[in-house]
């Protein structure tokens, strides 16, 4: 494999010997770089960086290739940890429906959200449903992503269910992107099921669960945690379970309500819990006790007009705060991360490197992939972004509506993507 050498870096930035736990709290505001730096990539990995001012030279190096990179930073490839990547058809409807008055429960139980996706998935095929995720991918990449996890949950059935993950399996062998796949049976109840939850529950747990075990279709579990979806006590039946057939707990939590979803993914030791819009003390305070990561989603507040997560408060607590896509069809439809730094820096008063550490390293241990990607450390993936010509990283959320990648590097090789 060749070899490759980037120098003359404005910035190299997201530089750390040692990523063992993410960052918490003050340590959110650091953002460690090298200026004035070069890169080298061999065999897909970092192999090593520094300062040119102490450039080593290159006479033992074949097959070099040298890009110059003349003021332009140089970044981890972002880790969005919540994504619904995999679905069928569009629910600009519902948008409209919304802008109109109705609100998001509302369209709900007209037939709408969660359960139009599952509708129009159900009568779609893995062919179509990959081809689909695919353009989203590559739209993801050419905006800095290099490693996203994807959730089932608009299946619904468990053949449906099943097919998604086998989706996203697909999706690791015809992307460059690191992916996780999350088992999310648990995302609605299903129209036909609406009296009879708890047999839902029993086909989610003594049907669906036990094949994607079987054919290791999961590394999570994950279940939303709200009123009329899934109550705190179905939640931590659900997650138990997974655990016991190997998976990892996660739970989509406060997002309508101050509901128990976090409280119950901290009893359960979920690796993280997401939206937390309306998160209080009482989260803060049990999630200070856990190694759970907050995750706030701020696509789908923005786009639904909700309460901002009190990121700020979490931060200011001393917890590592994680942001992420949400990228879906009904609520979040852009997995855009540079956007989603730029709502955070706007609405919730983060700072561009409090976004940065929250879009890479600590998604990365979200995803328990923290060892291998989410920052410019040696041996891992060679997962990086050369951005267009700035003078810092706050100008990614300053430019909020343009997109600041130039060239993208994934596994060590740099990677062919219109620009989205």
């Amino acid at each position: 494999m060749s070899k490759v050498l980037i120098k003359n870096i404005r910035q190299l930035v997201q530089v750390r010997e040692k990523t063992e736990t993410p960052v918490k709290g003050k340590e959110m505001a650091d953002l460690p770089l090298i200026a004035n730096a070069w890169l080298a990539i061999e065999n897909g990995l970092i192999a090593d960086y520094g300062s040119m001012n102490d450039f080593p030279g290159i006479s033992d190096w074949s097959n070099l290739e040298i890009i110059e990179a003349d003021g332009r930073l140089v970044l981890p490839s972002w880790v969005d940890s919540h994504t619904h990547i995999v679905y069928a058809g569009s629910r600009e409807a519902e948008f409209a429906d919304r802008i109109k008055g109705l609100t998001y429960e509302e369209i709900a139980q007209r037939g709408g959200g969660i359960l139009n996706s599952a509708k129009k998935l159900q009568d779609s095929s893995e062919d179509e449903l990959l081809e689909s995720a695919l353009i989203r991918c590559n739209e993801i990449i050419s905006q800095g992503t290099g490693a996203v996890e994807i959730k089932s949950g608009y299946g619904l059935t468990m053949e449906a269910e099943l097919k998604m993950l086998r989706v996203i399996r697909k999706l690791k062998e015809h992307t460059p992107l690191t992916i996780k796949a999350t088992f999310l049976a648990a995302h609605a109840v299903p129209m036909e099921y609406k009296t009879q939850k708890e047999k839902y529950i029993d086909i989610i747990l003594n049907e669906t669960l036990p094949k994607v075990a079987e054919e290791q279709l999961a590394e999570f579990i994950d279940v939303f945690c709200e009123k009329n979806y899934f109550t705190p006590e179905e939640t931590e039946r659900i997650l138990e379970a997974g655990k016991k057939h190997g998976l990892i707990p996660k739970v989509h939590a406060e997002q309508m309500s101050n509901y128990g979803g976090v409280l119950s993914g901290v009893k359960c030791g979920a690796i993280s819990v997401d939206h937390l819009e309306y998160v209080e003390r009482k989260e803060i305070e049990a999630l200070l006790n856990s190694r759970t990561i907050p995750t706030i989603l701020p696509g789908a507040a923005f786009f639904l007009s909700l309460p901002n997560p009190p990121a700020r408060e979490m931060i200011d607590a001393g917890l590592p705060v994680a942001i992420a896509s949400d990228f879906n069809p009904g609520s979040s439809p852009s997995g855009n991360m540079n956007f989603m730094q730029a709502i955070s820096c706007i609405q919730y008063r983060m700072t561009p490197n409090e976004c940065i550490n929250a879009t890479t390293i600590n998604t990365a241990h979200a995803m328990n992939l923290a060892d291998s990607v989410g920052s410019i450390t040696i041996g891992k993936k060679a997962n990086f972004f050369i951005t267009k010509k700035m003078n810092s990283v706050d100008m990614i959320p300053y430019s909020f509506g343009s997109n600041p990648v130039e060239t993208v590097f994934l596994n060590g090789k740099k990677i062919s993507v219109k620009s989205a």
